[in-house]
This record gives C-alpha cells, structure tokens and sequence, in this order.
C-alpha cells in the first residue's frame, strides 16, 4: 500500500494531511506501507523533515494507491484511476444547478468534478466521511482552529479599532499555545459578544472568548441584562431560527421544509456590540437579517464571521479576506465596501483560518485521519468510508447523483 502527499494548488495553502511524526509512526507500525510526498515550498514541515520520518519526496505519485491533500486537487493534475481524499467543498452546489453563474469558485467545481468523471478517479471527500448519513457527526475537519483563528482575529479587530496595542498576528507565532499566553493578559473592557453555532467552529472559539477572560452568559441575562465587563453568548440554531407559524421548532423540519422558517437573531443583536459566526448554514435556510435592518442594530460594530459564506447568511459579508488582510467595513447605508475604521460595520471573513496555525491544525486533523479514517480506507469499510464517496468507477455515487446536473 502506497499513501501520497500532494503538492496543494494554492500558495497560500500550507496545511497537510499528516505531519511529519505522524508519517513515522504509521510506516513504523504498518511495514507493508510506503510514504510519498510531494515537495512543496509552501507546506508548514520542511520536505526534509518528511524526509527523515522515512517517506520518499517526488513529484510521482504514479505508483500511489492513495493520494492525500487538502483543499480541491488541481484539475490538470489528476491522475486516471487513482483514489483521491480531499475537501471539494461540493456538499452546497445545489443551489446553482440549473443556473447560469460566473462564480469562478463554481465553475471550478463544475470542471474539477467533470474531470473525476471523465479519468475514473474515486473522490472521498472528507467532509462527507460521517458516522451515518445525513448532517452525522464528522470525523475530520480543521473546523476547530478554524474557530480558534477566526475569534482571535475577531477581537484583535476590536483591538485595532479601540487603537489599542494589537496582538501579534497567529500566522506570525503559528503556536495555539502562544495564543493562549497573549490573549490570557489581554484585557477586554464592556463588551457584549453573541457567538453563533454549537459545532467545533463555536467550540474552537469559545475556547478563546474563555481564554481571554470573557464570562459567558445564559441567553436570559443576554437578552435582559446589562453588564460593566466583556461577556457572551452562545446560541443554537433553535435560538435564532423559528417556525413561521409559531409551531416547535424541529431540526429534522428546518432541512425538509426551510421556507416555513425565519430568523429571529434581531432580538439578540438590538444590544450586540460584536457578532462571531460559527454556526452551519444552507442557501435553503432563512438569512440571519437583511441590509435594511443593519440601521436597527445601533452597537452592532464587527462581525467576525468564521463560516464565511459569501451573500448568504450575513449580508456585510460581501467577499472573502485573506490572511494577509483580513478585514474590511461595510457601508451600512449603501452596503459597499469602504476603509476599515469607525463607520460602518467591520467585517473579519478570512476563507481559510486553520491556515493561520498551520502545524496545530495539521496535527489535529492527521491524528484524526489516522484514528477514524484510515484503518477504514485499507482494511474493511463500515460504512464511513463508502459514504463519503462522492464518485467512483466513473460515475458519482447515488447519494451524489444530483451532481450529474450540477456539471451539465
């Protein structure tokens, strides 16, 4: 059995798979096994680090079985017949079948998932392996750090619009546990947060919201009480959507049948100073406000939003940032983009966090791949595995077969 390590397309991409120590204890323990990885620049372990853990670094994965990455794989890079594990980010394209679209993202998901088709390659996606079927629990993802980036940029936003002395940005220390020193001595005068989401997004940031010496509070004492220290809340789903007709709000419902539901999220933000998202949301779901209510939420100031999911949820959220500048304000009149400062909402939406502590991140997802995944991928399946199979033997798998119309 030969396992790979690709080179990632994008240069801004330098999370892995698995890290280096982890790569020596799989080919200690499996002797059977080999180690490819593919040299790259950009990666957060050196090739030689790879190289001393006793894989082999070539640009040919020929001879791989199964070829690792982490983002979408580039498309004249893929190899016939071969096994593929990435994220493709394909499980929310529904809403763009049948559709005319010049989203480049889209239609470089249409191209890459035509090429699978057209070489017989096998994609599992990771975000797709689950326990069952359905929204189950996901056993990889970097959704965690992810958090953990997004609330530490968030509030050293608040910092920078405060003018006070900004924390050292987490790309520059690249250590969660530095992170935890830094923003352990901060301090964070009146302030109220609403942290949205219960996943390891929300998680990962409420560790920081902690860390940092943010009291959490019961949704009660949000809505109702006022406070001299930074404190916050953290809601569910259930929270901030309901039942149009006033009916018990069900989960299960909300997917079957979404346009019977609306946001009520403007209840917690008449006294919100700083939003951070973390929570799970479909183009099929009710957005959480329109532009025309932003003039409603008078403290309203930031947004920190970690799933950034572009014109969805939250209308401020126009574009993606980047890591090297992460932060734009948003006009709240007109709703166009002008310079960061005290007008306007400031808006916090980097696309790819966990890149921003690339060998935590990393270390955390490999040591999941190797627990939940693997053994499952080169032994006997239980099912995880064929479940997030996206397309195999040139075809995409029933579950997936929506997908055919996407790329037509």
């Amino acid at each position: 059995m030969t396992l790979s390590i690709i080179k990632e397309a994008r240069i801004d991409e330098n999370r892995t798979p698995l890290v280096p120590s982890q790569t020596s204890n799989l080919l200690d323990k499996l002797s059977n096994l080999k180690i490819i990885v593919q040299p790259s620049k950009n990666r957060c372990f050196k090739d030689e680090d790879y190289l001393k853990a006793g894989a082999e670094i070539t640009d040919d994965l020929s001879n791989a079985d199964i070829i690792l990455g982490v983002k979408e794989v580039e498309i004249s890079k893929l190899i016939e017949n071969k096994t593929y594990l990435f994220f493709s980010h394909t499980s929310k394209v529904r809403q763009y079948i049948n559709k005319a679209t010049q989203d480049k993202a889209i239609i470089y998901k249409k191209e890459l998932l035509r090429e699978v088709i057209k070489k017989n390659v096998t994609l599992i996606d990771y975000e797709n392996i689950r326990s069952i079927s359905g929204e189950a629990y996901r056993y990889l993802g970097f959704g965690r750090f992810a958090g953990i980036a997004g609330c530490y940029n968030t509030l050293n936003l608040y910092l920078k619009l405060q003018n006070k002395r900004l924390l050292p940005r987490a790309f520059e220390i690249n250590s969660y546990e530095k992170i935890k020193e830094l923003i352990s001595n901060q301090t964070f005068n009146k302030l109220k947060i609403l942290q949205t989401g219960r996943g390891n997004v929300a998680k990962g940031s409420m560790e920081v919201l902690k860390l940092a010496n943010i009291k959490q509070i019961s949704i009660k004492d949000y809505l109702n009480k006022k406070y001299d220290e930074a404190v916050f809340c953290n809601i569910s789903t259930r929270e901030y959507i309901e039942r149009i007709d006033g009916k018990n709000f069900s989960y299960q419902d909300l997917f079957l049948n979404p346009h019977e539901y609306r946001s009520k999220i403007k209840n917690f933000l008449f006294d919100t100073d700083i939003l951070i998202c973390g929570h799970y949301w479909d183009s099929r779901f009710p957005k959480f406000f329109s532009s025309n209510q932003i003039n409603e939420f008078k403290n309203l100031k930031i947004i920190g939003d970690i799933t950034c999911d572009i014109k969805g949820a939250i209308p401020t959220t126009i574009r993606s940032t980047s890591i090297a500048k992460p932060y734009y304000s948003i006009d709240i009149n007109s709703m166009k983009e002008i310079n960061l400062g005290n007008k306007g909402i400031a808006v916090m939406a980097v696309d790819n966090l966990p890149s921003e502590l690339p060998r935590d991140s990393s270390e955390e997802f490999g040591d999941n791949l190797i627990s939940e995944v693997l053994p499952y991928l080169i032994d006997k399946d239980d099912g995880r595995i064929s479940r997030g199979t996206t397309a195999s033997n040139g075809k995409f798998c029933s579950k997936f077969a929506y997908l055919n119309d996407f790329i037509n």
